[in-house]
């Protein structure tokens, strides 16, 4: 047993890119994404992502640069998170919400070579290089259009000189054979994302090919994503990639539906209109669709993933009533996606629906494939009492937890000891083994 090691055909490098070659050849007449009138199938959604990957490597992207996103969820978005990391550059989506002084900021830090920029992000973006200090190169832009949406507007007044393109030309000009640059190793850098509330001290979480794989596959199995899954896309995939489904969804061969604006109506129609089965979002996208005056009993149950803060129970009796079924997860930026769910039984849903709403607001145990999971003693390091009162500090180690901090050692080793990853969030154990998260 002892001489038997790793060889070429049993270690290749895991990672999430190969759903998407998978789904062409299972799902290629399927559709892949919709997004108003416009409709791609499996096949030419990775014919797509090909050609960017390869204009990418045509004009100087190489493997380890860092290529930048600005975008909502919309087509090119979806892409991107294939495409980029197929050139073999590192893919950093960035929050559509931030403002230019810590866009630019970002942008600097990361030293990103390339962004791709939605047509309503432009001026944010152009007044964020015009911040660049004289002697800091400004990356490429690659302008996302809209043919779907109201005219561009004008271009800004910003004087700053930046190279210029076209999202759709890109893809015009791309080589659908290109090969993409697969990982030398798993643990090469795939995803480099910046936590919420950065300024001036930028967190740029990198997490490896291993790291999306694990997470996007542990979340299929954990929320039972089942084949085809019609997927709304009310989760910002700027939001830690969007928890992993964009890969998720390749692998399953399920249909991404496509949104500009999270507004309750316009989830209401398309939920009618196309049979969407899942979605993922915000307590606060809950709270937006249980209050809808649109809200009506939908004609199937549409599965919604939450996180963050629980919903409160007059907003989770509500979406129940309307066909809802909510599932409550925790997880950071650090642990590229949810990394732990309320793990719903089924004999809980005799219980009180008060009984019922508690359960639901813990966070729960972790995925499957997740290694482990505990609220410690910040002090001692050891663990408190599983009785749902003793506070602690919730530690997390899995395959899915980041490399690092991108430029912070100090950071990353304040983050990272003792086997654990600390994730600075209070939390208590309850008797059962879950956990719920308290600030």
């Amino acid at each position: 047993m002892e001489e038997l090691k790793p060889m070429p055909p049993s270690s290749c490098p895991l990672t999430p890119l190969g759903f998407l070659e998978r789904a062409a050849t299972v799902y290629g007449d399927c559709p892949s994404i919709v997004y108003n009138n416009t409709t791609y199938t499996w096949s030419e959604t990775h014919r797509r992502c090909l050609k960017v990957a390869s204009s990418l490597s045509s004009i100087g992207i190489k493997p380890g640069h860092v290529v930048s996103v600005v975008a909502p969820n919309v087509p090119a978005m979806y892409e991107l998170q294939f495409a980029v990391p197929m050139s073999g550059a590192i893919l950093n989506n960035i929050n559509t919400r931030l403002d230019a002084r810590t866009i630019s900021t970002l942008l600097r830090h990361g030293e990103s070579k390339l962004v791709f920029v939605d047509y309503l992000s432009l001026d944010v973006i152009l007044e964020a290089l015009s911040l660049f200090p004289p002697e800091t190169p400004c990356p490429t832009l690659v302008l996302i259009t809209d043919d779907e949406e109201e005219a561009p507007p004008p271009p800004s007044s910003l004087s700053v000189s930046v190279d210029f393109c076209t999202y759709e030309s890109m893809v015009d000009e791309g080589d659908p054979e290109f090969k993409w640059v697969q990982p030398q190793s798993e643990w090469d850098p795939m995803v480099l994302n910046y936590t919420s509330g950065t300024t001036s001290a930028p967190k740029g979480v990198v997490l490896s090919h291993r790291a999306t794989f694990t997470i996007t596959i542990g979340s299929l199995i954990d929320w039972s994503l089942p084949k085809q899954a019609v997927y709304l896309w009310a989760l910002p995939i700027f939001h830690a990639n969007g928890w992993s489904y964009p890969w998720g969804l390749a692998a399953v061969g399920g249909t991404s539906i496509c949104l500009r604006r999270v507004e309750a109506p316009t989830i209401y129609s398309l939920i009618k209109r196309h049979g969407v089965t899942h979605m993922c979002g915000a307590p606060v996208v809950l709270n937006m669709l249980t209050n809808s005056p649109m809200a009506e009993p939908l004609q199937n149950p549409v599965q919604i993933l939450t996180a963050g803060a629980p919903p409160p129970s007059t907003v989770l009796f509500r979406a129940e009533s309307l066909g809802f079924v909510v599932s409550h997860g925790y997880g950071l930026t650090e642990t590229a996606g949810l990394v732990t769910s309320c793990a719903w039984k089924r004999k809980w849903n005799t219980f009180p629906a008060t009984v019922r709403a508690r359960l639901k607001s813990r966070q729960g145990v972790p995925i499957v494939g997740f290694t482990e999971m505990d609220v410690v003693d910040p002090n001692t390091g050891k663990s408190v009492e599983r009785d749902g009162v003793s506070l602690g500090e919730v530690v997390l180690r899995g395959g899915s937890v980041m490399l690092g901090y991108f430029k912070d050692p100090s950071g990353t080793s304040k983050c990272m000891k003792d086997g654990w990853f600390y994730t600075g969030d209070v939390g208590v154990i309850h008797s059962d083994g879950y956990l719920e998260v308290k600030g």
